[in-house]
């Protein structure tokens, strides 16, 4: 028999709203700086006739776009439980940091296109006072904004925040490429240009591998909790003979276990409800992030009819 605990019906959990109203809030407003450092370095890109600004302006364009890629996302994701998501929809948050990441994956090739045509056509930008000015304020926003995102993502446990902290480093990257190549044309070594634009996809690259890997683990159901914890701390109730078949799956705050355990052959309903209610109750203390739990209760005597 498969006993539940139930603590929620088809609508979002206490505080579930007001997750989503912080993080598209927080998205708005860094939808806007990143649009405010685009303009800045597209306006002085094309003033020097630098390529490598103009192309980082659109760089921090694109960050935008992930921005608005989150606020789609959350815009889903925080949709209640209903019929036809009874697991809820935060896995489109999850989702749409995979479009980020995919993003992240457009610009590491445009800038390797873009070092490559440098090289090839040997072009050198204008180099003044105002285009360091503008790198360095747009730098300081963009390094704001990282910090201030990925903290915030790390707070609230958000895969949209976190992965748009990482594309707003790669630009940040990016300007710091600009910043080395006009430092370079400068002392009259032009090629490092392109060449530390390429470094710097490389590492854009990275970043989006790292997105990629932890948002796949979500989509793909890969365990979210060492199952040899979880039947450490059940085997650890008197009632429980024997616990097995412990799954788990989601994400860190939004994860979903069951299990099964075996008890006497003579427990009655009644008590075995109870020893439900007990194992979700420690599960839930042990491990941060726990939404839902499945229990289902066996006799002993049907050991021998179950391979682990």
């Amino acid at each position: 028999m498969s006993l539940h605990h139930h603590e929620h019906a088809f609508h979002a959990p206490a505080g579930e709203k007001g997750y989503v109203r912080t993080v598209r809030r927080i998205l708005v407003v860094i939808l806007g700086l990143n649009w405010l450092v685009a303009v800045l370095k597209l306006v002085f890109g094309y003033l020097i006739n630098s390529t490598s600004m103009v192309a980082d302006g659109y760089h921090s364009f694109a960050d935008g776009a992930s921005n608005i890629v989150g606020l789609l996302g959350m815009r889903i994701a925080g949709q209640p439980m209903d019929e036809d998501h009874p697991y809820g929809h935060k896995k489109y948050e999850t989702l749409a940091s995979l479009v980020i990441a995919f993003l992240l994956f457009l610009v590491c090739l445009n800038l390797i296109h873009s070092g490559w045509e440098r090289l090839r056509t040997k072009s050198v930008p204008e180099v003044n006072i105002w285009g360091f000015v503008v790198l360095g304020l747009t730098m300081l926003i963009n390094t704001a904004v990282m910090f201030y995102e990925s903290r915030r993502g790390r707070a609230l446990g958000s895969d949209i925040l976190v992965a748009d902290a990482m594309h707003t480093r790669a630009d940040l990257l990016t300007s710091c490429s600009v910043a080395v190549a006009l430092i370079g044309v400068k002392i009259g070594f032009p090629i490092l240009d392109p060449l530390v634009a390429m470094v710097i996809a490389v590492f854009i690259a990275i970043s989006g591998l790292e997105i990629l890997k932890g948002s796949s683990a979500i989509l793909c159901d890969t365990a979210a909790i060492d199952r040899r914890a979880i039947e450490r701390l059940v085997m650890a109730i008197p009632e429980v003979k024997k616990c097995h078949k412990i799954r788990t799956r989601g994400r860190h705050d939004d994860i979903f276990i069951d299990l099964h355990v075996l008890v006497d052959d003579n427990m009655k309903v009644v008590r075995a409800h109870d020893l439900t209610v007990k194992i979700e109750e420690l599960i839930k203390k042990e491990f941060c992030g726990v939404s839902d739990i499945v229990v289902h209760v066996e006799p002993l005597s049907s050991e021998a009819h179950h391979d682990d």
